[in-house]
């Protein structure tokens, strides 16, 4: 029921990567959505450019029903904006996510979720979930709806010393909600081969026997313009060396696609 990009630490990479991964699904021509999560939206800025800013309700409506017992609630589909590429659509955060987290966690919906992606699982071939920089209400309900985490790690020592307790709180997740959730792969992102830390860093991860994923992920002046253009790089550029990283990252992880 979905692919969920999960880190606690900020600025690793979750949105452009959730995006470029689910660009790539629809360029193939699977029936694609990307649940933007994340507060800040950028998941949905980078994939709707300034309509983002009249995206609707979002996933925040679609939470908000179901505080209400006397209202017949909409289909989550309902919340779905297309995009301007074929096969991809997103569900936007919405502006009321932020004040309905408290109340969404003391009602206990953790698992209204998982509901919702099961609704909409009838009509994608493929969902992919972009979460915020915490392990908050929302990002425990996307775990506890997935199939699947993929950990974007971005080559620093503060990374890599948190890695092992985030893997901890995935396992947890896996024992107490959602023994179905697999961890598909650590995304080494922003690598740099030249320079030492990173090597050393994944060699080490290596070495430990981590889930590391073959296919990096290098730093890109041109990443940075296709999320001013609102365009993923299959569609912005299909030949650039990032773009080739990224369909390789997604053969890695879609095999069958290959």
């Amino acid at each position: 029921m979905g692919l969920v990009v999960f880190n606690q630490k900020g600025g690793v990479g979750k949105s452009t990567i959730t995006c470029n991964l689910a660009a790539i699904s629809a360029q193939q021509g699977f029936k694609t959505l990307v649940v933007d999560l994340d507060l800040q939206g950028n998941s949905s800025r980078y994939l709707l450019g300034e309509a983002a800013n009249e995206a609707g309700e979002g996933i925040a409506g679609y939470f908000a029903q179901t505080l209400k017992f006397m209202v017949r609630p909409k289909p989550i589909g309902d919340f779905v904006i297309e995009t301007p590429f074929e096969n991809l659509s997103v569900l936007p955060p919405g502006d009321d996510l932020d004040d309905l987290h408290g109340k969404l966690e003391s009602r206990g919906k953790i698992y209204k979720l998982r509901e919702g992606l099961a609704e909409l699982a009838q009509d994608y071939d493929r969902i992919y979930v972009d979460t915020p920089p915490s392990l908050n209400f929302y990002t425990r309900s996307a775990l506890i709806a997935a199939e699947g985490c993929v950990i974007p790690f971005d080559c620093d020592d503060f990374s890599r010393h948190a890695l092992n307790v985030l893997l901890a709180n995935v396992k947890e997740i896996q024992a107490d909600h959602n023994e179905h959730l697999k961890v598909k792969g650590i995304v080494v992102n922003q690598f740099q081969p030249r320079a030492n830390l990173p090597q050393r860093l994944v060699r080490e991860m290596v070495e430990e026997g981590l889930p590391v994923l073959g296919s990096y992920l290098s730093s890109s002046v041109r990443v940075k313009e296709s999320h001013d253009l609102a365009k993923p790089m299959i569609f912005l550029d299909a030949r650039h060396k990032l773009t080739q990283e990224y369909v390789a990252l997604h053969e890695e992880l879609h095999p069958a696609a290959a």
